[in-house]
């Protein structure tokens, strides 16, 4: 299944029926297109990232940290296209179907959600795929 955008004056009337929090922000949160449907990863959008999103089917996020556009992949080739895009009820989150090339994460792992909480504490559920320092060049 590939993603077809709507045109832009579809984009803008959408966009403006998202509720961006007070930082001009809405969580982000990117799913596995295909089986099996693992919960990849959870970030920010600022309107200019959905936008982006939206127009050109790879996925953008927002850096809280950098305060900048953030197009997954751009240093570790590790990027997400998208395949559908889902507002929540309340239109104040927004769930990506995407088609993840590689990992996810920045440790390295398909999904940041790796640690499992169990009587004993938190546990690692899976080991990294690709060393970090491959990813960037350095550690996480």
């Amino acid at each position: 299944m590939s993603y077809l955008p709507p045109d832009r004056e579809t984009i803008e009337k959408l966009l403006d029926t998202v509720h961006f929090n007070e930082s001009g922000l809405i969580t982000a949160m990117a799913q596995a297109a295909e089986a099996p449907h693992d919960l990849l990863m959870l970030a920010w959008m600022n309107r200019e990232a959905l936008a982006e999103t939206l127009t050109t089917g790879r996925v953008c996020y927002f850096s809280r940290s950098r305060n900048q556009l953030w197009r997954k992949g751009e240093s570790s080739g590790q990027t997400q296209a998208l395949v559908s895009a889902r507002l929540d009820c309340d239109r104040d989150a927004v769930l990506l179907l995407v088609h993840q090339e590689g990992v996810a994460c920045h440790t390295g792992r398909r999904s940041c959600f790796y640690h499992e909480i169990t009587p004993q504490g938190l546990r690692d559920t899976t080991a990294p795929e690709i060393p970090a320092d491959q990813l960037y060049g350095t550690q996480p």
